[in-house]
Parts: structure tokens; C-alpha cells; sequence
């Protein structure tokens, strides 16, 4: 898997382990068409960091849905 590409595919790839592994009820927050390729390099790191860690605490799931608000479209 090369995530060095910004597009759509590996956008949709990197939201979907992110929302699996941090198991999140509103999966909403992890809609495709709700990112900008732009901030591609901003949810990449943020997925390297849960990917990295493994388990998140409650209070780190927490912290990276609230990352995750701040870099979607508005």
C-alpha cells in the first residue's frame, strides 16, 4: 500500500482503518466527499500516529476526532 499519493483512493483507505481502529459509533465524521486532497498530508500523519500506537486511550480518540473536525471541508 503507497499512501504517498494524494487521492481520493487512499483518502477513502486511511478513513476507513482510522474509523475501525478507533472505533467510532458516528462514522459520518469519516465521509470521503467531507476531506479536501489539500489537507491530504494532515490526515495522512494522523493516521500514521493511530496506526503507530495501536489501542487509543478514550480520551485519544477523543483528541483525534476533535483533529479530524478541525481539517474537514466546513
Amino acid at each position: 500500500m503507497n499512501l504517498e499519493d494524494a487521492n481520493k483512493a487512499n483518502l477513502a483507505l486511511m478513513l476507513n482503518e482510522l474509523a475501525d481502529r478507533m472505533n467510532v459509533a458516528n462514522r459520518g465524521l469519516f465521509d470521503v466527499e467531507d476531506y479536501d486532497l489539500s489537507k491530504y498530508k494532515d490526515l495522512k500523519f494522523l493516521y500514521q500516529v493511530v496506526v503507530d500506537k495501536g489501542r487509543l486511550s478514550a480520551s485519544e480518540t477523543q483528541a483525534f476526532v476533535d483533529e479530524l473536525a478541525a481539517i474537514r471541508k466546513k
